[in-house]
């Protein structure tokens, strides 16, 4: 059956949606090229991604390889830290030195099981499995959530060639002694042989007989510290590990040389208050080393002069000065100060500032002068403070 109400359909527009059907199947297909040749160009460009990221990977991968058979082949210990101080990596040196049961411990308690100290700063002694070996440990932050990575350097070697080159020097300055010894013990030996002879003569005076005993004690002691400094230096000085308080050995220092200034007539200023600061080392040795200087200074000066002391903590380093403003010291001789058996007194050994270098480099510090001739002169000893110091 017909329907007879539907329109009759237009020719003009049935042609023209069709048109627009084409247009839109056109726009459609050239959409279509245009996102599958997007998809294509992606697809290439994630493939070129994919391989530079499997290449870095594997470039990564390969380094890695090879940093780990590097810390395998490191012939000294590397020990990683976590922010609690407990071992998270340990190269097989490490293993070796401080036990295969190094790893996942607390790093505070294999040290104190393995690491002896020794009487040098800084240096421990191992009983490794190929016998006791000298090393000295360095610490680096390993990242900002506090870990850290310790490195243990053998120098067992090392210092053994120092101790024999530190035995050729004390042997080498041996020799120059024997060419001056005679000499220096010749003389008050003399003089001393010579009072005792006056004291043989009959009929001497009680006055003259105490005058020539006490020569001749002055001429005994005299070669008694001569003949001590000289056993001190060719032993050398072993400082020990003690820790303490700078502050107390300046004070008492200050009570043994003040005295000895004010009968000269010399003024003497000490800044040397050091609350807090502290060292490690031998107490007597150092404190030896800071009279000896403050004794020279002393000397250098004339009536009315001036010797000062002062003291300051700075960085994890002291420092301290020995000034005065006495006669000064001759560039020549400022040279060979601190060798052995050099001196320009008469009365003078040449092993005082030798014992004084020798006891500061022990500390692991070191001592060095300047001066003006005429116009005084200034030792500065500087010593590595205590991790216990605190900085006034």
């Amino acid at each position: 059956m017909v329907n007879e109400s539907a329109p009759p359909i237009d020719p003009r527009a049935l042609e023209a949606a069709f048109s627009l059907f084409n247009e839109a199947s056109a726009q459609l297909a050239s959409t279509y090229q245009d996102l599958q040749g997007r998809v294509t160009g992606l697809a290439n460009e994630l493939a070129v991604a994919n391989g530079e990221l499997k290449r870095q990977y594997l470039e990564k991968e390969a380094l890695s390889q090879r940093l780990e058979l590097l810390l395998d082949a490191l012939p000294g210990a590397v020990v990683v830290l976590d922010a609690q101080g407990r071992v998270v990596k340990a190269n097989p040196a490490a293993c070796s030195w401080l036990g295969d049961d190094l790893a996942d411990s607390r790093w505070q308690d294999a040290a104190a099981r393995r690491l002896i100290p020794t009487d040098s700063p800084r240096e421990w002694e191992i009983a490794a499995p190929h016998g006791m070996r000298r090393v000295t440990l360095s610490e680096s932050p390993l990242d900002a959530a506090g870990g850290r990575i310790l490195l243990l350097n053998d120098i067992t070697e090392a210092a053994r060639l120092q101790r024999e080159l530190e035995q050729h020097k004390k042997l080498s300055a041996m020799g120059e002694m024997a060419a001056g010894l005679a000499h220096q013990l010749r003389t008050p030996l003399a003089t001393a042989l010579l009072y005792a002879a006056n004291l043989a003569k009959d009929g001497l005076k009680d006055a003259d007989r105490q005058r020539f005993s006490e020569r001749i004690r002055e001429r005994l002691h005299y070669l008694e510290r001569m003949i001590q400094e000289m056993l001190m230096f060719v032993r050398g000085e072993v400082v020990g590990e003690e820790v303490f308080a700078l502050e107390t050995v300046l004070q008492e220092l200050v009570q043994i040389i003040e005295p000895q200034m004010t009968a000269r007539g010399v003024s003497f200023a000490s800044t040397a208050a050091a609350p807090g600061l502290r060292v490690r080392g031998g107490r007597k040795a150092l404190s030896g080393a800071l009279l000896n200087l403050m004794e020279n200074a002393l000397q250098a000066c004339e009536r009315g002069g001036t010797v000062q002391l002062e003291v300051e903590g700075r960085g994890g380093q002291i420092t301290l000065r020995v000034s005065d403003d006495g006669c000064g010291i001759a560039p020549e001789v400022q040279e060979r100060l601190f060798e052995p058996f050099f001196t320009t007194r008469q009365e003078g050994t040449g092993l005082g500032l030798a014992i004084v270098r020798s006891v500061i480099e022990a500390h692991g510090g070191d001592v060095r002068v300047e001066s003006t001739p005429g116009a005084g002169s200034t030792f500065t000893v500087r010593l590595p403070a205590h991790a216990e110091s605190v900085a006034a």
